[in-house]
């Protein structure tokens, strides 16, 4: 009995050093985003910021339907493996992933080489537009490298080395480059500068992958994991992926299709700093994504009980002095990044907040992800993605920015309270803060 309470010691103290490590790290990345952020907008124009935001978020969409769910299950593969003492499959796994993602990316690319440049140009009302979209098409399979990368860093334990790629190094080439740009006065390049470094990002994450797939000792491998098998397993959670992107996206492309590069900007910058409440939710959810997978396909009910506990009391326990602190300095955070920029507060106000709210339903997402339920969870979504376009269509040409922040809360709020029911009535598992 004693050995059973040191052990859970143990492994609480496990979790929360892990959690700290990954959340110090996130905050520094955060810190060195607010940083850039203000830099950017205080040097560049709006117009060439919200192309940025505009070519970024082109990115989040298509690279997420590229990378076909591959970010999410690697870890979902680790756990199966690590269950079954077959690792070293984690590298065929890997192999089998990057080509599906250099086809998937080459589709990608070829499909907006076949649309014509007018009808793009014509539906935003900008000419603008298809040169940054055909080169953001360009960097889709490295920007989906650099993202699997990272996610490889995690699954063979590497915390430290992933958290260091996901919050800090991915800015560097952007933020060396934007200064470059800045000195020399050539500003209109920063779509072109956040494109080349995600190649320079592929090539150096890969070097590390490749000098970390080395030491893993070879083994018998027990376990031979089709590419039909890895597709079949990812898809789901890359139509979820999709969709998540779809919502943070939608709101982007409505302000620049019925408003301007400007507006774009403005609520941009409110919704990367309304990510510090959402850096907790995720650094968690990350943390123990593969131990649920264990646990449950162990059957381990209450390790997996003990561990989403504690993952909703942290996660709420430190975001709400976050949330009270940016409501309560929202005019001076925002204008702090130029005058304009108040324009945002009250869409700004309403995101926090909503995203405060959604943080009481705690790891919710990754458990269906890990659990075998990416079905249940890609259904979730794609009705919140279809509330979050109605609402996002009608509420943006009359609200502009407020608009697209209550569509992006409401839909928000749906999949997490609807993920929570499912999970509550179907394993009796409470996810939410209890």
């Amino acid at each position: 009995m004693k050995t059973n309470i040191f052990s859970d010691k143990i492994s609480n103290n496990s979790f929360i050093k892990q959690s700290i490590v990954t959340l110090f790290l996130r905050i520094s990345g955060a810190a060195l985003l607010f940083g850039f952020t203000v830099f950017l907008t205080k040097s560049f124009s709006p117009k060439i910021v919200g192309q940025y935001d505009f070519a970024r978020t082109f990115l989040l969409v298509v690279g997420s339907i590229c990378l076909l769910g591959f970010d999410q299950s690697i870890l979902y593969f680790k756990g199966i493996l690590t269950s079954k003492k077959s690792l070293e499959e984690l590298k065929n796994i890997y192999g089998k992933m990057v080509l599906m993602l250099f086809l998937a990316s080459l589709i990608a690319l070829l499909i907006i080489l076949i649309i014509d440049k007018k009808t793009i140009n014509n539906y935003f009302s900008d000419n603008e537009v298809y040169p940054i979209i055909l080169k953001s098409a360009i960097a889709l399979f490295f920007s989906g490298i650099s993202m699997l990368n990272t996610e490889i860093f995690r699954a063979l334990d590497k915390l430290i080395v992933a958290e260091l790629f996901r919050n800090i190094i991915k800015y560097v080439p952007l933020i060396l480059g934007a200064i470059i740009l800045f000195y020399y006065q050539k500003e209109t390049y920063l779509v072109d500068v956040f494109l080349i470094g995600f190649v320079v990002l592929a090539i150096t994450s890969s070097i590390f992958v490749f000098v970390y797939f080395k030491k893993i000792k070879n083994q018998d491998l027990t376990e031979n994991i089709s590419h039909k098998e890895i597709f079949f397993k990812s898809y789901p959670i890359a139509i979820s992926g999709m969709a998540l992107f779809l919502l943070m996206s939608f709101d982007i492309l409505f302000l620049k299709k019925y408003r301007n590069d400007e507006t774009v900007a403005f609520y941009s910058v409110g919704f990367k700093i309304m990510t510090i409440v959402s850096i907790i939710i995720i650094t968690i959810n990350i943390t123990i994504s593969s131990k649920i997978s264990e646990y449950f396909s162990g059957n381990k009910r209450e390790e997996l009980a003990k561990i989403l506990k504690n993952s909703s009391r942290t996660i709420f326990s430190i975001t709400l002095p976050i949330i009270i602190l940016l409501s309560v300095f929202s005019d001076y955070i925002l204008s702090f990044f130029g005058e304009g920029y108040i324009a945002a507060k009250q869409a700004f106000l309403i995101l926090i907040i909503g995203q405060g709210v959604c943080s009481v339903f705690g790891s919710s997402s990754v458990y269906l992800n890990m659990t075998g339920r990416q079905y249940i969870y890609q259904i979730i979504l794609i009705i919140a993605v279809i509330i979050n376009f109605v609402l996002n269509r009608f509420l943006i040409p009359v609200y502009g920015m407020t608009g697209g922040a209550i569509a992006f809360v409401s839909s928000t709020f749906f999949w997490n309270f609807v993920s929570a029911i499912i999970i509550y009535r179907k394993d009796k598992m409470k996810v939410f803060l209890n």
